[in-house]
């Protein structure tokens, strides 16, 4: 029981481990990848150490690297993450082990291989929740084990479990520190069961080993968020409501300026000293500085030659509506609503510096709230 407790303690190591994962993770669903991802293989080199079945009694030291049971070993193995938390690989694994029957056999070689179907649990993805950019990822595995000792031509079937600790140095490069346990028949090590009779440890021949290698993902090796279809939902409505607002103030607009021109008159010059003294306004589209319609700059073509005719100076005023945008958004905006109508003002002849431009922000001034989009024009006091 000894040597169990050993596994236990290698187990308990690294569970300790986790407690240094603490970055803060969201954890969301991931989509299925296609069959082709998700693939890796992963080459290792291991000290591995034997407690042979026959030793029962014998009260050998339990060291593992102890030269009379141990031993260094490579391995190899292909595998496919199915789920970040959930996938499978086969191992092969060995070459130089010992047959432990005293402590006087260092000589007494056994080589070996041992293949493995094992299931690998993500617990870093599992528990903390899926992060592409996680550098240690933390993974428990078990499966079935079979063997062959090529020295004394035995094969022995049994289990395995360990744990594997990847640290990511790239996207798709990961150092390994595994810590194994396989737990075989007796005639792993070519020896004969004689204490049939023991049960668990005792009956069986187990192979513990350390291993230091390398993981190399091949394809694809991320996995893809779900849409959050709830989200979706939302923000469609919330298009298709700001949309909804866009119609009505375009309808407002068409009717305003429906209105505009069954109403106009032409601009007498006689009158014009008295228009003036009016402000002539420009509209806009909802956060736009760009002129809605060119028509309403025709009477603001009458005030530019008022201005250029008498030598005065023109004040325009640009405004947002406070209905939409942020306190600095509007000012802004309205600004450049403001310098657009002076760069026309300009094409029609006036002098730049016979122009003062001002922004005022958003307003809630007019009704419906579309006209508060504008730019007013008017001769300078």
């Amino acid at each position: 029981m000894k040597k169990l407790f050993m596994v236990l303690a290698f187990a308990g190591l690294s569970m300790a481990t986790m407690a240094q994962d603490a970055d803060p993770v969201e954890k969301y669903s991931v989509a299925t990848n296609s069959f082709w991802s998700n693939w890796f293989i992963q080459v290792g080199a291991d000290w591995n150490a034997w407690y042979s079945q026959e030793e029962h009694g014998l009260n050998l030291s339990n060291s593992p690297i102890k030269k009379f049971r141990s031993n260094p070993g490579v391995s190899v193995a292909l595998g496919k993450w199915f789920t970040p938390g959930l996938g499978l690989r086969t191992k092969v694994q060995g070459i130089w082990g010992k047959t432990v029957t005293d402590a006087d056999n260092a000589g007494n070689g056994n080589k070996y291989w041992l293949a493995n179907e094992q299931v690998m649990f993500n617990l870093s993805n599992m528990l903390c929740g899926y992060n592409p950019s996680r550098v240690w990822n933390f993974v428990p595995f078990a499966g079935l084990a079979v063997g062959r000792s090529m020295t004394y031509n035995k094969y022995a079937m049994g289990f395995s479990a360990g744990i594997l600790n990847q640290f990511y140095v790239g996207k798709k490069v990961a150092l390994n520190v595994e810590l194994g346990w396989n737990s075989m028949s007796s005639d792993m090590d070519g020896k004969a069961g004689k204490l049939a009779r023991h049960r668990g440890w005792d009956n069986r021949d187990n192979n513990l080993y350390g291993e230091v290698g390398l993981t190399f993902n091949l394809g694809k090796a991320s996995w893809d968020k779900t849409p959050d279809v709830d989200a979706i939902k939302a923000l469609s409505q919330s298009q298709i409501d700001a949309l909804n607002a866009q119609l009505n103030d375009a309808n407002a607009e068409i009717a305003r300026l429906k209105d505009m021109l069954a109403n106009q008159k032409p601009v007498e010059s006689k009158s014009v000293k008295e228009y003036v003294t009016t402000p002539v306004s420009v509209f806009f589209n909802i956060g736009k500085s760009v002129v809605a319609s060119k028509k309403d700059l025709v009477n603001v073509e009458a005030l530019a030659k008022y201005a250029k005719d008498n030598n005065t100076n023109l004040l325009v005023t640009g405004y947002a509506d406070s209905k939409t945008g942020t306190p600095a958004f509007n000012q802004t905006l309205s600004e450049r609503r403001a310098n657009t109508v002076a760069d026309a003002l300009v094409n029609m002849g006036v002098d730049r510096d016979k122009i003062q431009t001002t922004g005022k922000g958003g307003v809630n001034e007019l009704s419906p709230v579309s006209y508060n989009r504008r730019a007013t024009v008017q001769v300078a006091e």
